[in-house]
């Protein structure tokens, strides 16, 4: 299905905590199964709870790909993500599982659909002093910079940040410009699963998430990480979660606000991920075998039962 070069793929997407992990973790009981996470935090060794990992007992029945790939402070591009995804996907067709992509991070998705941009080349003399500016910048100013200079930047935190206004300083043309027009074929046909909710239930669930996070030892978890002497703004430590963590400790949250100002930062972050996905999702140029290849589901059901509708559906497209 797709063509011997280009395998559909099933892909869950939907905003961080409307329960993409559960429903893949169903799913591992009715097909057989390996995940690849296009999740952009969980690449992090160490940051397990604030990434709300899938823990030990979900990687022992359901395999696992893209976790735990580099340490807090190094760069993994999306670039990075598809070239090592391809080898992921071969791994997994050839133990017999058929490979599930699962995340919210939205450009890790479209690498491995609609390929790879071609890298700019970036003067690395001129690139240093850049990089050393845009690290004295705090993360909203350069999120401030990367959206004056790229109209498409749609946020994600300083690594982001920075190589949108690198790309945009050094070439001359926005990333986002790059990531359109100078692009090479994906890997893959997607078959994409958007759970969806109304807002009200997304922010909901991300209470009842932050709560768990909190419970289960977040504050521990950053406070063993700066001990080790990992800054607070290494790229990792910026995503959201552990930069309040940080700032609480540093004494600019109170300990009383830090559970709300963690909500409401996630909230926002999936308010975004909701408008990329509705708007981004639309492989080819339209038309029904592009309306086909996008199915919205209301995750406000059960995950065992969302996740027996997605095998149905599959096995029906499988023998199609």
């Amino acid at each position: 299905m797709g063509g011997p070069d280009r395998p559909t793929v099933p892909v869950i997407v939907g905003a961080t905590g409307i329960g993409k992990t559960a429903v893949a973790t169903e799913l591992a009981g009715l097909l057989s199964i390996a995940v690849i996470s296009a999740d952009a935090r969980q690449v992090y060794r160490h940051l397990d709870i604030g990434t709300a990992k899938p823990g030990p007992d979900v990687r022992r029945i359901l395999p696992h790909y893209g976790i735990d790939l580099i340490e807090p402070g190094e760069r993994y591009s999306a670039g990075a993500f598809a070239r090592d995804a391809v080898e992921w996907l071969a791994e997994a067709r050839a133990a017999g599982r058929t490979p599930l992509v699962v995340g919210g991070t939205g450009l890790y998705v479209r690498a491995l659909a609609d390929g790879l941009f071609r890298e700019p080349p970036l003067d690395a003399a001129r690139r240093e002093p850049l990089r050393v500016w845009v690290a004295r910048l705090t993360s909203e100013r350069a999120a401030h910079w990367a959206a004056r200079l790229d109209r498409g930047f749609a946020g994600g935190g300083r690594q982001r940040a920075g190589r949108a206004i690198e790309v945009a300083l050094l070439t001359g043309r926005p990333l986002s410009w790059w990531q359109r027009d100078a692009r090479e074929r994906g890997v893959m046909r997607p078959w994409y699963i958007h759970l969806t909710l109304p807002r009200e239930l997304v922010t909901r669930r991300i209470a009842e998430r932050v709560d768990r996070m909190l419970a289960s030892g977040l504050v521990a978890e950053v406070e063993g990480l700066l001990g080790r002497g990992i800054r607070a703004d290494a790229a990792g430590l910026d995503g959201i979660g552990y930069r309040e963590v940080c700032a609480m400790l540093r004494g600019e949250i109170a300990l009383s606000g830090l559970r709300d100002a963690i909500v409401t930062s996630t909230r926002r972050y999936a308010k975004r991920q909701e408008t990329w996905f509705r708007h981004q999702l639309r492989p080819g140029q339209g038309g029904p075998a592009a309306r086909e290849s996008v199915w919205v589901l209301d995750a406000s059901e059960a995950p065992a039962r969302l996740a027996g509708q997605i095998a149905e559906r599959w096995r029906q497209r499988s023998a199609a």
